[in-house]
Parts: structure tokens; C-alpha cells; sequence
């Protein structure tokens, strides 16, 4: 047997990974999906414009991508209103929560975030001897209090925070944003991912000031632009911060197809509010279908619903089963009290029809001991 050299922090971690895709689940039933509602996927998917240049750059995909990303970068840099040395491009929001934690996260330094929130941040702050130090959600939304408290009290290198709120659809207004990134602690730095921002109402998102180097604000691609499947997201922050992650970030790490996508995404702002209008329609769609079911939807600023089941977290994890038995891919928060809910993306109308269809057998069943 090879025996390797591994580090001792790596031999301690869980062979594990944040989330179970749905592909691996399809593998284990045997079937694909009948409706794949629950990775928070941009079911309505890129514009034709997008398309096209996908497949207009697929020719010279022998060539590396350009590792500066300069004309993405700018045009994402001039949608903003900032200097493209104030913009990051990187591998999804995932791939650069991954360059955060590792600029500033050596072993045993504290990062404070919310119990049962994106659990990919996690797995970065583990994977670099990091310690996490959660507090529990107040009314279903991230508690901006106890999250600056615990990191006065922890003296943590890092607040996390995702507003909108994933797992739970919840949302600061800009005016709470903007007095908690006022009294961030000296010598801690709020990672705020929007990358939900998008499907928000105006007045959700604070205006950008990348003056202020006490956050760092992250977007992406993969939501409403409909490019998860590309994995381009960005930060935009302080140029001098900003330039830190050339030290640590791969060069290469979003190639040539990638940028060309992601630039027809930004260009086509007309697809981006025909996506957002479909995404309210289909979010009002999954609210009346949990209300005909007697489940109380919690309001959301994204484009999933989460649905109390209006018990606790076994009521709610044996919904999940059943649903995802009948070939409905859903998902659930992970934490007390939060996993009393399901999550419920956005789907195209077959999908939310056999949602609608399945959601009452399911209970029901459930109910009836089957």
C-alpha cells in the first residue's frame, strides 16, 4: 500500500465536499430528475447572444485564456462605475471565496459567519486551519448584531455574510449594510457576497465605494446571467486589496470560452430583465403551490423559495427524501431551526407542475406513516 506524505491537516479533515450534486444523486436512482429544482440554477439559462459567442470562442479554446481577463474585466469595471484595478475576476464567487481565506487566514485565526450559512466559505476556512465561529440566525435572516459582536469579541480576520441570504431568500435593506460595514472592527474585513444581488428590489444592494476597505463585495455569473456551468464571478473592492490576489490566484483559472460568455452575459442587459421577470413569475408560482399545501413560504430576494414545513428538521428531511424519490431535486438548510424548510429553486413550468402535483402525495403520505 502507497503510503502518502500528506500534511496533518489535510490527513484531519473529512474526506468530504460542501454540497452532494444532483447529477451523483440521479447516479444513485438510476434516473435523471423530472424537475431539477434545487441548486439554485438559472433554469432560463443564457441569452441566444451568449450562446453565440460561446460557440464563436469554442474555435480557439486550444488558446489559454487571457490570464489578465483585461477586456472583461474593464467592461465589468465600467458597469460599475469603478477602475478596472478595483475588480477581480476569478472562478466563480467559490473559487475566490477560496483566494480570501487564504490571504488571510493562517491556523487558528477566527472567521466569524452564521450557523447554517453557505457552507462552501466553511470548507475554505477548514481547509486552511481556520476557526469558525458561527451565530445562530435571528427571524430566519443572518443577525448583523451578533455577527459584528462576535467578531470584536473573537478578533476575527473575517465576517461573512451573503445578502441575500442563501439558504433562507432573506435581505438586509442597503441603509443595515452600510451601518454594519461602518462599524466593521479595525483589522477584520467583511466578505459580502451579493451573488444573488441581481433578483433583489432597488434599495437591497448598497452603492459601491470601493474607498472603503473594510469589504469586499462578490458577484457572479452563475445566477442571473445563467452561467453556472461557466463559473465566472468577481469581486470588486480597494485596488490596493484587490491586487493581493494576483499573488495567490490562478492565472489561468477562467479560460477563454469562459470570459467570451461572460461578456455577451453583461452585454445583453435586456435578457438580464426578461430572466428576472420569469423569476418572479415562477417565484410567485412556488409561493401559492406551498400555500395550497398549507406550508408557509418565507419571502425572498432570490430566485428560490424557502418553504417551512411547519415542523422540524426529520418532518422536513423526510419531505426532501420522498421528493427526491419521486425524481424532484430539492435541497434544505443543514442547521436548527433552519432545517425545518426545504428550498425550492425556480423551475420551468413542467417542473413546478410536477412539484405542484407531487408535493401533496408526498405529504400526505408522510403524514399517513407510508
Amino acid at each position: 500500500m502507497t503510503h502518502y506524505l500528506l500534511t496533518d491537516l489535510v490527513k484531519s479533515l473529512p474526506a468530504t465536499v460542501p454540497f452532494v450534486g444532483p447529477e451523483t444523486q440521479e447516479r444513485g436512482r438510476g434516473a435523471a430528475f423530472r424537475a431539477r429544482i434545487g441548486a439554485n440554477e438559472n433554469v432560463f439559462g443564457p441569452s441566444a447572444a451568449v450562446s453565440e459567442a460561446i460557440a464563436q470562442a469554442a474555435g480557439d479554446a486550444w488558446m489559454y485564456g487571457d490570464p489578465e481577463n483585461y477586456v472583461l474585466r474593464h467592461a465589468i469595471a465600467e458597469h460599475h462605475g469603478v477602475a478596472p484595478d478595483e475588480i477581480m475576476i476569478g472562478e466563480g464567487i467559490d473559487g475566490l471565496l477560496g483566494y480570501v481565506v487564504r490571504l488571510f487566514v493562517e491556523p487558528g485565526d477566527r472567521v466569524v459567519t452564521s450557523a447554517g450559512a453557505y457552507p462552501t466559505f466553511n470548507y475554505h476556512v477548514v481547509g486552511y486551519d481556520g476557526v469558525l465561529v458561527t451565530v445562530p440566525y435571528r427571524d430566519d435572516r443572518e443577525d448583523l448584531e451578533a455577527l459584528l459582536e462576535a467578531a470584536i469579541a473573537n478578533q476575527a480576520k473575517l465576517i461573512y455574510l451573503a445578502n441575500p441570504d442563501n439558504p433562507m431568500g432573506s435581505w438586509w435593506d442597503a441603509h443595515a449594510i452600510d451601518s454594519m460595514i461602518a462599524r466593521v472592527p479595525d483589522g477584520t474585513l467583511l466578505v459580502l457576497d451579493e451573488a444573488y444581488g441581481e433578483f433583489s428590489e432597488p434599495g437591497t444592494m448598497p452603492e459601491i465605494d470601493v474607498s472603503c476597505d473594510r469589504v469586499l463585495r462578490f458577484r457572479t455569473f452563475s445566477k442571473a446571467y445563467g452561467l453556472a456551468g461557466i463559473r465566472v464571478g468577481y469581486a470588486i473592492g480597494e485596488s490596493d486589496l484587490i491586487g493581493e490576489f494576483n499573488k495567490v490566484r490562478n492565472h489561468f483559472g477562467v479560460g477563454r470560452v469562459a470570459q467570451a460568455a461572460a461578456l455577451a452575459a453583461l452585454k445583453d442587459q435586456a435578457h438580464l430583465a426578461l430572466v428576472i421577470d420569469q423569476v418572479n413569475r415562477a417565484r410567485e408560482r412556488i409561493v401559492k403551490i406551498a400555500l395550497e399545501n398549507d406550508l408557509a413560504p418565507l419571502a425572498s430576494a432570490t430566485n428560490f423559495v424557502a418553504i417551512d414545513c411547519g415542523r422540524d428538521g426529520d418532518f422536513a428531511v423526510a419531505v426532501l427524501n420522498r421528493l427526491v424519490q419521486e425524481g424532484v431535486f430539492v435541497r434544505m438548510p443543514g442547521v436548527a431551526p433552519l432545517d425545518r424548510c426545504i428550498r425550492v429553486t425556480v423551475g420551468l413550468d413542467h417542473e413546478l407542475d410536477t412539484f405542484a402535483e407531487l408535493l401533496p402525495e408526498v405529504l400526505s403520505g408522510i403524514t399517513a406513516g407510508a
